[in-house]
């Protein structure tokens, strides 16, 4: 019994340890997206390309809050840390809901169509190949330590890569047929999605496992 109880240790605190890995990495990919993309944008003027890269601070607000929970994973602290980190988190999806609102609405009242920067591309395609490896990742990380905060960031891992999706759509749509406000209109879709996981997880109530709420 007790070698199945320190056998269940050695595990969680490899799986602790490959998340903090995991938050590292998002730590540090969101870090070098928003200094390049706002680095970018403040150079081209190009307002957009600040916005994605605002964005990415979001992000690695929350990037930073799981890796603090990931170090207080001691009995003692996890449950308190858990419930911090789904705070942040869940606050760091409702900032990034009132972005993606505020910029589409901005978009579609002034026409703007989408600003086809290479280094926007880039970035977005990056994002949008990275980004499902590192949430899925996360979700088997998250479901071995049954972490509900960690659950909740892989799913703004998620909503990364769709973001990412919803630009480069938006460039091809509006080089195809001219549907400047194909990019706005989806993105303001995935408002109310973002913006539902964050009430989620502000109340504990993320899904686990990729399946079942509580």
């Amino acid at each position: 019994m007790s070698l199945n109880v320190a056998s269940q240790g050695v595990i969680r605190r490899e799986q602790v340890r490959r998340g903090r890995w995991l938050e590292y990495l998002t730590i540090g990919w969101n870090s070098l997206e928003g200094i390049i993309a706002v680095s970018a944008g403040l150079a081209a003027g190009s307002i957009a390309l600040v916005g994605f890269g605002l964005d990415s601070v979001i992000e690695v607000t929350s990037g930073v809050a799981l890796l603090w929970r990931l170090h207080m994973d001691a009995p003692a602290k996890r449950e308190r840390a858990e419930q911090v980190a789904l705070r942040v988190v869940g606050l760091s999806f409702l900032a990034l809901a009132a972005y993606v609102a505020f910029d589409a609405l901005k978009s579609l009242v002034a026409r703007e169509p989408p600003e086809a920067s290479y280094v926007g591309i880039a970035i977005a395609t990056l994002s949008l190949l990275v980004m499902p490896l590192l949430a899925r990742a996360k979700r088997v990380v998250a479901a071995k330590i049954n972490s509900r905060a960690m659950r909740a960031d892989s799913r703004q891992t998620d909503i990364c890569a769709y973001l990412s999706a919803i630009l480069l759509g938006g460039l091809i749509l509006n080089a195809l047929f001219g549907w400047w406000w194909a990019d706005p209109v989806a993105a303001l879709v995935m408002t109310p999605i973002i913006g539902k996981e964050g009430v989620e997880a502000l109340r504990g109530e993320t899904c686990r496992d990729g399946g079942d709420c509580h």
